[in-house]
């Protein structure tokens, strides 16, 4: 395979492992955990792995030889930023625990767990992805692990292959379900463990043990840098407005991390239009107001950052959207053979009056799409709705509006963009080529240690990585029941900007300054290669979080 420059000095970058992590190590326990809602029900349906204790390493100055292991790994979900490391570290790591433990990876996600699809990562295979972009090792795949019979048949091939640990590399559902899969396997004493990585660029994933999840660095500084390079041309041109749609359908951190990185004029934090019950029009009216404002001082340009699932987070389309949900789950099979205006007839007359109105009050493609197929996870398609131009069509239509009240006088051209695969696979940062390889090498010291049901945790992250913190904590712990698909399930509680928060308010404050005036900042590309300060640093939503603690 024919490689870039880049390519080759990467592939030769060694990730710093944190200091605890380079010898031997030992587990030592901390208090029991419990999950942060719904306890009594989490702890029933989880009743082996529920109540554990956050586990944390130290060093083991009296080890004892390892024993072989073979393990297997899954890449599980949507792509992100530094998966290749998670890997290499996990085969470094049981590697250091005996030389003649093996990796086996199951091809394109779940599925190949159930299906029995696999290949030994060998270190050969290995060293052609360190410090690579991308899932493309196994591939990755969105098959749910939830029923019995997927289990066991994945225990089948964990037997045939002499395969003792599951790692799963995913987001949030996708660590819901190797909670399950801890869970199931710890009831008939299968002798399997289970341990998950956090993963989503997304960025909520997260807690008070779980600093960030991977990839959230990489595809922010991705964003940032494309988003800066708009700017620059945004202020050369001086007359263009450009709406830029950013992955993040459940919360904002992306538009927010990128904020902070870029100074836009505009940039809309959906958790704060919930809060403040604003309807689609209130957004619409914001926008306009800014962009009447800076044209008074001939500023007939901006940019304006939009979150993916912004439409879900408006509270009469999130009530909609509930409702929707609750009729397509129930009705599955009458709804599967309508389409177009029998299927639009259908809903609607299951819907209520109040929604049925909202539903009718959006524009007639909008609608449609909030209609369409759900996802596996039974969640609307929002990045199928084109926001950056919603938005930006009704913007001008305020704007005229506005013209012939005598409030505006200006020229008004919009231009599109959406930002979302670009920065899925980017080779990892340092940041994130360090923190991927530890949460790897971390994962085998928790299989290691014996236990199931944990998720790899490495903290302190604002420090340099010689002085993260390693260790696990039960998936249960973040759990709690959430309404999907029409059912009450246990999921992992996903985390939304916090409007009382560090970095929330970094923005507030100086959000106003922006949009009225041209504070851009052009962050340029990910370095990987000169000083600390322009290579290693973490993202500036892990900065003020740190800050003050």
């Amino acid at each position: 395979m024919k490689k870039s420059p880049l390519q080759k000095a990467r592939a030769a970058y060694q990730p710093k492992l944190p200091i605890v992590l380079t010898g031997a190590v030992k587990a030592v326990e901390g208090k029991p955990t419990q999950s942060v809602a719904n306890q009594e029900e989490i702890h029933q349906l989880f009743p082996n792995t529920y109540g554990l204790p956050e586990l944390k390493f130290e060093k083991n100055p009296n080890p004892s030889a390892g024993k072989p292991v073979n393990v297997g790994v899954i890449l599980s979900g949507g792509q992100a930023p530094g998966g290749h490391n998670v890997i290499s570290g996990l085969f470094d790591g049981i590697k250091k625990i005996h030389r003649d433990s093996r990796l086996f990876g199951f091809l394109m996600g779940p599925g190949g767990l159930v299906d029995h699809k696999y290949i030994e990562l060998t270190s050969a295979i290995i060293d052609e992805y360190r410090n690579t972009g991308g899932f493309d090792i196994i591939g990755s795949g969105r098959t749910k692990l939830e029923k019995k019979d997927q289990f066991d048949k994945g225990l089948e091939i964990c037997k045939e292959l002499g395969i003792t640990a599951l790692v799963i590399i995913g987001g949030d559902d996708s660590n819901t379900n190797a909670a399950v899969l801890a869970e199931y396997y710890k009831s008939i004493d299968a002798g399997v463990q289970v341990i998950g990585c956090p993963k989503t660029i997304d960025g909520d994933l997260k807690n008070e043990c779980i600093e960030t999840s991977f990839g959230f660095d990489t595809a922010t500084k991705v964003y940032s840098e494309v988003i800066g390079n708009i700017q620059r041309d945004c202020n050369s041109a001086k007359k263009y407005w450009h709406f830029v749609k950013l992955m993040g359908r459940s919360a904002s951190h992306i538009a927010l991390e990128c904020a902070l990185q870029t100074q836009p004029n505009i940039c809309i934090i959906s958790e704060e239009v919930e809060a403040k019950n604003q309807s689609l029009t209130d957004v619409v009216n914001s926008i306009a107001d800014v962009v009447a404002a800076r044209a008074r001082y001939g500023n007939n340009f901006g940019t304006v950052l939009i979150p993916e699932g912004l439409i879900e987070f408006i509270p009469a389309i999130k009530k909609l959207i509930a409702e929707l949900n609750n009729v397509l789950a129930k009705n599955a099979d009458e709804t599967a053979h309508l389409s177009g205006a029998k299927l639009e007839d259908f809903i609607k007359g299951h819907l209520s009056p109040e929604n049925v109105e909202t539903l009718n009050s959006l524009p007639a493609n909008v609608a449609r799409q909030l209609m369409l197929d759900r996802d596996p996870h039974g969640n609307v398609q929002v990045s199928l709705i084109e926001t950056e131009k919603l938005l930006s069509e009704m913007v001008g239509n305020r704007l005229k509006e506005m013209a012939k009240a005598g409030e505006y006088d200006g020229k008004f051209s919009a231009l599109h963009h959406f930002f979302g695969y670009e920065g899925r696979c980017a080779d990892p940062s340092n940041f994130d080529a360090d923190y991927c390889y530890a949460l790897g090498y971390n994962a085998a010291c928790l299989i290691n240690a014996g236990v199931t049901g944990y998720m790899s945790s490495i903290r302190n992250l604002v420090k340099p990585s010689v002085q993260w913190t390693a260790g696990g904590i039960p998936i249960t712990m973040m759990m709690n029941i959430e309404h999907r698909n029409g059912e009450d399930k246990p999921v992992i509680q996903k985390a939304l900007v916090r409007l009382d928060g560090a970095p929330f308010q970094k923005f507030a404050s100086q959000r106003d300054d922006w949009a009225m005036n041209t504070c851009y900042i052009y962050p340029g590309p990910i370095q990987y290669f000169g000083p600390a300060e322009v290579c290693d640093q973490p993202s500036l939503t892990l900065l003020y979080e740190h800050k003050g603690k």
